[in-house]
């Protein structure tokens, strides 16, 4: 399949996956609010404020999520909103299945605690794309300049005391000559920076070389991968080698390397 071809139906699936995921959260989080605001009905809430209740237990569960995503981007881990997150479900849960009351079938409490997990699942699911996404749309980072601090008043002195005197010569006047006009140089474009993606490929494609004309096992990848920061799970690692080797049909044919 072309390398164009492949790009379209991953983004292609990668859409599907995550209006689907979107769906299920919803679906997932109405459930729960709706159960929650059984409870809620049942215990001397009515109207506005019972349908209000549910979000003082179900959207911890979001708030803790956003901001496990935002510690994530940063990368850092945010106890802080796991914790969160681990108090809003284990409420939701348990407050869904006490809204059953008393019960001989085992089933009417799994019914009760399904919504509150999968909210939690599929909400996880969903901000673990948004992750991958933004990772993706990051450019290269590089290293600011290092700033280059001007020598004190003392170290000047002591330089200018070193340069020796230029020598006066007598330089003859220039004749007239024509002048010439210079053409401007043409200005270079800024070049786009390397997406994710790119940088896997690149990495992968380096292996070939840095091995011998070889071919790189998964643990080669997966080594140089984490050390650059990347991801680096076995598939990543399978897509990017099936990718490179697509672009120089000639690498299939180098001997394995041997997984060290």
């Amino acid at each position: 399949m072309p390398l164009r071809a492949r790009w379209d139906a991953q983004f292609a699936l990668a859409v599907l996956a995550a209006v689907l995921t979107t769906a299920l959260t919803a679906v997932s989080f109405w459930l729960s609010f709706e159960a929650l605001h059984d409870l809620a009905t049942a215990h001397r809430l009515h109207g506005e404020r019972a349908w209000a209740w549910p979000a003082t237990v179900d959207a911890f569960i979001a708030i803790g999520e956003l901001l496990i995503l935002r510690a994530s981007l940063a990368h850092r881990v945010d106890w802080a909103a796991i914790t969160l997150t681990s108090v809003g479900s284990v409420g939701s849960i348990a407050l869904n299945v006490a809204g059953v009351g008393v019960s001989h079938d085992p089933l009417d409490y799994v019914t009760a605690a399904v919504p509150p997990v999968a909210a939690l699942l599929a909400f996880g699911v969903l901000m673990r794309q948004v992750h991958d996404y933004l990772v993706s749309r990051q450019p290269v980072v590089t290293a600011p300049p290092i700033p280059v601090i001007a020598p004190g008043p003392a170290v000047q002195e002591s330089l200018e005391r070193e340069e020796p005197k230029a020598v006066e010569e007598t330089v003859p006047e220039p004749e007239d000559e024509p002048v010439v006009t210079e053409e401007p140089e043409p200005v270079a474009e800024p070049e786009e920076p390397l997406t994710q993606r790119d940088r896997i490929d690149a990495i992968v494609r380096g292996l070939y070389d840095s091995l011998g004309q070889r071919r790189p096992a998964t643990r080669h990848m997966r080594d140089a991968l984490a050390d650059a920061g990347l991801p680096n799970s076995d598939g990543t690692c399978r897509e990017a080698r099936k990718r490179v080797e697509t672009e120089e049909p000639h690498l299939r044919d180098l001997p394995d390397a041997l997984a060290a």
